[in-house]
């Protein structure tokens, strides 16, 4: 990752953090290579980092009681894992596709305990034009820019509200170019 990507990459960290308790159990679907863990050091009493692109070099326990997959959220996550106190998708939920979204939020609400948070950060539609122009001048690696669908970041609250969710926070960032959700699970 070039400086730029790291910038933006613990700016969404530090936004995330805020919303965290100590203690947590934490899922890191898209962890590329376990940063949030190493960010957060010991607030967090462990965790899965599950991504895709995790490359076999990459440590598979970057701090303690910590593991990282290489694999796809949620038919990667191996039978008998414990359910988690805060599952976090940073910079992930515009690489689904619009068809899988609903698997997506559900599989959030099986895998989250009781009053589990699912904290997200998601970009405007319009940062992919920003991120075409940087990765073009070499300024940024732009991760996976080709899966971005364009995410209507207006109908996140509902989808999340339709599978048992409550909206306890919501802002922008980074110039209004990045948004911040905090959902809490309910009882369905």
């Amino acid at each position: 990752m070039k400086p730029i990507d790291r910038m933006l990459q613990k700016w969404r960290m530090y936004k995330a953090l805020q919303h965290i308790p100590a203690g947590s159990r934490l899922l890191d679907i898209g962890c590329f290579e376990g940063e949030f863990f190493i960010y957060a050091g010991g607030r967090l009493r462990g965790g899965l980092g599950i991504d895709p692109i995790l490359t076999d070099s990459s440590s598979k326990t970057p701090c303690e009681n910590v593991t990282l997959l290489k694999g796809f959220f949620p038919k990667d996550i191996p039978p008998g894992t414990e359910k988690f106190d805060v599952i976090a998708a940073l910079a992930v939920l515009e690489h689904i596709p619009g068809e899988i979204l609903q698997e997506f939020v559900a599989a959030c609400h099986t895998w989250l305990n009781y009053n589990g948070l699912v904290i997200l950060t998601i970009p405007s539609p319009f940062v992919d034009n920003i991120l075409v122009v940087l990765s073009k001048l070499r300024l940024i690696d732009g991760m996976s820019l080709e899966e971005h669908h364009g995410l209507p970041v207006e109908g996140v609250s509902e989808l999340f509200n339709k599978n048992s969710f409550t909206l306890l926070k919501y802002s922008t960032f980074q110039l209004g170019l990045n948004n911040l959700f905090v959902f809490q699970k309910k009882i369905r």
